[in-house]
């Protein structure tokens, strides 16, 4: 169980970036910020979550000197979060800073939940303001999607306020303490102490490596009054800022030494009870009066049970002024944790660093196709923000979507929706075709909405279904065929819509074994005892053909119809151009009867031209 760091050297090889990955985001900022004394570069909050931006007031001189936040009210809904996305796949550490609204009807100190990837990390207690190491949330997980999600859970107690959120790459071993270590595992901070110093400070206050993730130490001069003794030294420290922890030298260059009055060093934290927590220990042996092995022998106890035996600093790391870490994780079954140091020989125990982590399982994520389903449900129904759907569905267990139940899938380690209740919430909008993604549903209560357009035929793909309540809204078009192949659906309430149609066959068989289908209220629906006798019935197909035909019909009537039209323009022109020429037709007719009638009175009395003079017809 005890570890010298100088054996994970060679671990600094599996991070495979020449630098961290590092982001920091002032939230409810307008612009990117730069905070002295670093310089550190801090990202405008744009695009990532709701709440809404305020000045904030900070609880604390660790808190990064921002001046604005984003805070959640509960009329936005239970549950907020931040979507990160383009994180590259690694080791993070994840440290979220609260703050108080500036603002003098705002609570002054809010109390609420916050969950990272879905895993419960941190609850905030009251009296958070009054203690520096309180005014943030620190844990080290594993980001392996590309995204993070970071949410906030109202617990009543006032707004969520955020002044900060930090994204800070790690080793992809830092930290690792055994076969239980890993990627399903994270590392929430509870306590990290620099001993015999009173001067509190981050890694970038040490010049630390950007890879140890900017870890802010809490000073501790002493243990207890008269109980230990500050030492300090200048002189350099082997073996500190080795991968894959990269500790700052200067966290070795102070200690607290235990005395002749109370030999013992002990110090004690409160804890969350039935919990795991890993413990690291650090040591230099820094003392002036210790120059050999076995001048300095003590033992390490952990809530009075001894976890290390006779610890010789000195020997352990073959000379004065070498880094030792020691790491160990105990169950706590109380609610305070204590280590004892309990020196055997020699001086008195030593010890210039303690580090404190809760181990924490990470939660299994629900299904991200069936995740995908719920929110194009949200959207189409306009699902009102005290619902507040946001991070994952199931997890954390004590934060549920609501109206959403979930079942654990042990086989493919995912969770999955059984169950949605949303009857009687004001939803409007349309059923999406993508709610057939719920493959696992057993019940769907939708009644009593304002949900209109048709009943998608997607429906019936979701063959777990035995209760589906769609009553009482204002769904329109006929019931899918497909609703006929829930064979396990035992109850279905239809009733109070707009429907119309034949009812399904299959559905209407159901009845006869011992199902509960309610389709009244429904104007044009028929087909089963209870509803008016259906005329013809006819297949879709056959619907669409007869369409055709009618559409078919009208078209060559249309045409015909013109065609008439036109001949009969065409007559009419002719007999009007006829009727303006007969007046000089009837003239010319008249004057030759005169001709002939003239020649035929004069037939017997033939004179020649001299007779007559000259013909008028020539």
């Amino acid at each position: 169980m005890a570890r010298q760091r100088n054996n994970m050297n060679i671990l600094w090889f599996s991070c495979g970036y020449s630098s961290p990955f590092a982001m920091r985001i002032s939230c409810g900022a307008r612009q990117n910020v730069r905070t002295a004394p670093t310089y550190a570069l801090w990202y405008k909050d744009f695009g990532y979550t709701g709440g809404i931006p305020a000045n904030a007031t900070t609880p604390s001189f660790i808190t990064p000197p921002l001046k604005t936040l984003r805070y959640f009210p509960l009329s936005e809904g239970p549950e907020n979060c931040y979507w990160i996305n383009r994180v590259p796949k690694g080791h993070y550490t994840l440290r979220i800073f609260f703050g108080l609204i500036k603002q003098p009807d705002f609570d002054n100190e809010p109390l609420f939940e916050i969950s990272v990837e879905g895993t419960l990390i941190h609850s905030l207690k009251s009296g958070w303001t009054s203690h520096d190491d309180q005014v943030f949330a620190e844990a080290l997980v594993f980001l392996l999607d590309g995204t993070v999600s970071i949410c906030f859970h109202s617990t009543g107690h006032g707004d969520p306020a955020i002044i900060s959120i930090e994204i800070l790459q790690v080793d992809d071993k830092a930290y690792y303490s055994g076969p239980e270590w890993g990627k399903g595992v994270i590392l929430k901070t509870t306590s990290r102490l620099t001993c015999g110093t009173s001067k509190p400070r981050f890694d970038e206050d040490y010049s630390g490596d950007h890879w140890g993730g900017d870890r802010y130490w809490e000073p501790i001069r002493t243990f207890g009054q008269n109980a230990d003794e500050p030492r300090s030294t200048e002189n350099s420290i082997k073996q500190a800022s080795d991968a894959p922890n990269f500790y700052p030298e200067a966290l070795y260059q102070s200690a607290v030494v235990s005395t002749d009055s109370q030999p013992d060093l002990a110090y004690t934290i409160d804890v969350d009870p039935n919990k795991n927590y890993s413990i690291w220990l650090h040591f230099a042996e820094i003392d002036a009066f210790v120059t050999n092995a076995g001048q300095r022998v003590f033992d390490v106890l952990l809530n009075g049970d001894t976890i290390f035996k006779e610890i010789d600093i000195l020997k352990m790391t073959g000379d004065r002024y070498t880094a030792l870490v020691l790491n160990t994780t105990v169950a706590v079954s109380g609610r305070t944790l204590t280590i004892t140091l309990h020196p055997k020989e020699g001086h008195h125990a030593i010890i210039n660093a303690i580090e404190i982590f809760q181990v924490i399982a990470a939660e299994s994520k629900t299904s991200s196709a069936e995740v995908r389903a719920l929110q194009a449900l949200k959207r189409s129904l306009g699902l009102p923000n005290r619902f507040a759907w946001n991070g994952d569905p199931c997890v954390p267990k004590e934060h549920p979507w609501s109206g959403a139940d979930c079942q654990f899938d042990k086989s493919g380690s995912k969770w999955f929706i059984d169950g949605l209740d949303l009857a009687n919430q004001g939803l409007k909008g349309f059923l999406p075709d993508d709610i057939s993604k719920l493959i696992h549903l057993q019940s769907l209560n939708l009644s009593g909405n304002t949900i209109h357009g048709v009943i998608p035929s997607s429906l019936g793909t979701i063959t777990s279904l035995e209760l589906l309540d769609l009553s009482y809204n204002f769904l329109n078009g006929s019931i899918p065929e497909s609703l006929g192949n829930l064979t396990a659906l035992r109850r279905l309430n239809l009733n109070g819509n707009s429907l119309s149609g034949r009812v399904p066959g299959a559905l209407g068989g159901r009845l006869l074994n011992g199902a509960s289908f309610n389709f009244t209220d429904n104007a044009g629906l028929c087909g089963i005892p209870g509803l008016p006798t259906c005329g013809p019935h006819l297949s879709a197909g056959a619907k669409v053909g007869i369409a055709f035909g009618v559409s078919l019909s009208f078209l060559l009537l249309v045409i015909c119809s013109v065609c008439y039209w036109k001949r009969r323009q065409n007559i009419l022109r002719a007999q009007q151009i006829a009727a303006r020429g007969a007046p000089y037709a009837k003239a010319r007719t008249q004057f030759s009867h005169d001709i002939q009638m003239s020649r035929h009175h004069n037939h017997g009395h033939t004179r020649t031209a001299a007779e007559n003079g000259p013909s008028l017809l020539s």
